[in-house]
């Protein structure tokens, strides 16, 4: 019988954990009328806590993500699921404002960054032919966190309050992403060369000051930030906004459901896309269908608009989410995978976090989200933008030596020896040459050209 490849089971583990952590971070969009008519605080106070939310999970994704460098996935889910359920459970206990926002906004925050970024790293590591798949699958567990948490969350909040609600999902951290952290591994050093090896070996090791200080980090940094404050105030606002249009409390919270159910579809889709077509065109079109969508919600009215509305946009926010992870492991490489990417996802979540904040801001202020969609769309336009900047990845340069693929020999299935020499007038380069063919079959010159 043939064993399953494991790097499926860190695959599957990576989904659950991440469609807890994520889907208790969404669910603060469902608990946001329910607290502010027992508490008293306003929207834009509440939306506050995203903003820290997101900025503490943006910090928590570089330093989790640094450390999964040094000492695997499962070390950070570890720590990151224990935190979760600490601050939920703080968090329903919360009195005050300023309770709320260290509990919700910081320790919750700060602890969802060790799952998502983290493990991702720690899936490209063990797929190479099929990594935008695998990729995608992880991806997906925002998605089915979105789908199963916040009706969840709804269901205990209309049963009890949002503080039993909120407890029961700090319990729920604790008992599923611990044991299944524990499935966690990272992968033997000859399974990540086997698909890919000659590309791998021509590509350029950073570090991670070398990273940070390279524009193409920047270029994907800032459209990731770009597609997340776009999208980031529709979503974190839709059940509130599906409400003000006259929906019940349950339908608007099925529409963001609805929404997050699509969007396991198109971060699926995605990276299957990516894997055919490459991960720069798939993200240029996800990102042009996810800003039309945004602009259609000014005209949404009734269910069946929201639903279809849902439907669209969460295929395509959910589409181009997992596609940044393959492009920052195509240009940066696998050793610091963890840091790569948890410094660009740092980034993208300030955007994620004004994006709700604003939300809350322009509807206290105005009393309508109309302004919010319209600047949400101007800032998608924008991703499409910068993603068209995006170069080719950058292949070693400077003293480290690229396998060059031998030449054939005459003789069948031998192939002539590849010889390196030092550039006659100095030089810190190394220049690998292709040595010329001998006048006998099956011989090979030793002299090279100069």
């Amino acid at each position: 019988m043939r064993r399953v490849f494991y790097g499926w089971i860190v695959v599957a583990a990576s989904a659950t954990i991440v469609c807890i952590g994520l889907g208790s971070l969404f669910s603060l969009g469902v608990f946001l009328v329910p607290i502010e008519r027992a508490m008293g605080w306003s929207r834009g106070a509440i939306s506050t806590v995203a903003l820290l939310n997101w900025a503490a999970m943006g910090l928590g994704s570089f330093c989790w993500g640094a450390l999964s460098d040094r000492i695997g996935g499962r070390g950070v889910a570890l720590g990151g699921g224990f935190l979760l359920g600490l601050g939920l459970v703080l968090a329903s206990q919360a009195q005050v404002l300023w309770q709320f926002y260290l509990s919700f906004g910081v320790l919750v925050g700060f602890a969802v960054g060790a799952f998502y970024a983290p493990l991702t790293a720690t899936t490209t590591r063990w797929f190479t032919a099929r990594r935008g798949l695998a990729v995608a699958l992880v991806s997906a567990g925002i998605g089915l966190g979105i789908l199963i948490i916040a009706p969840l969350a709804r269901a205990l909040t209309n049963a009890g309050d949002w503080r039993v609600a909120m407890l029961v999902l700090g319990d729920l951290a604790w008992l599923v992403i611990i044991p299944v952290a524990l499935l966690l591994r990272e992968p033997a050093q000859s399974r990540v060369t086997r698909d890919d090896t000659a590309r791998d070996a021509e590509q350029r090791e950073y570090t991670t000051r070398e990273v940070l200080a390279a524009p193409q980090f920047w270029a994907i940094a800032l459209t990731h930030f770009a597609c997340c404050a776009a999208h980031s105030g529709p979503i974190f606002h839709m059940v509130t906004h599906a409400t003000d249009q006259g929906l019940a409390a349950m339908a608007a919270a099925t529409v963001l459901g609805v929404s997050g159910l699509a969007s396991i579809a198109g971060r699926v889709g995605g990276g299957l896309l990516a894997d055919r077509f490459g991960a720069k065109p798939t993200l240029i079109a996800g990102l042009a269908v996810q800003a039309a969508m945004i602009f259609g919600y000014l005209f949404a009215r009734d269910l069946g608009s929201f639903v279809a509305l849902a439907l669209v946009f969460g295929t395509a926010y959910g589409g181009v989410m997992p596609l940044y992870a393959l492009v920052v492991r195509e240009y940066f490489g696998e050793k610091v995978m963890g840091s790569a990417y948890g410094a660009v996802f740092l980034i993208s979540t300030l955007g994620m976090g004004l994006g709700s904040f604003a939300g809350g801001a322009i509807y206290d202020g105005l009393g309508s989200y109309a302004w919010l969609f319209l600047a949400s769309f101007a800032i998608g336009a924008m991703a499409v933008v910068l993603a068209f900047t995006f170069r080719r990845a950058t292949k070693m340069r400077g003293p480290e030596m690229a396998p060059q693929t031998p030449q054939p020999s005459e003789r069948p299935g031998e192939a002539v020896p590849l010889l390196w020499i030092a550039p006659a007038h100095g030089g810190p380069e190394m220049a690998p040459q292709t040595p010329q063919r001998s006048s006998r079959p099956g011989e090979a010159v030793v002299r090279l050209d100069s």
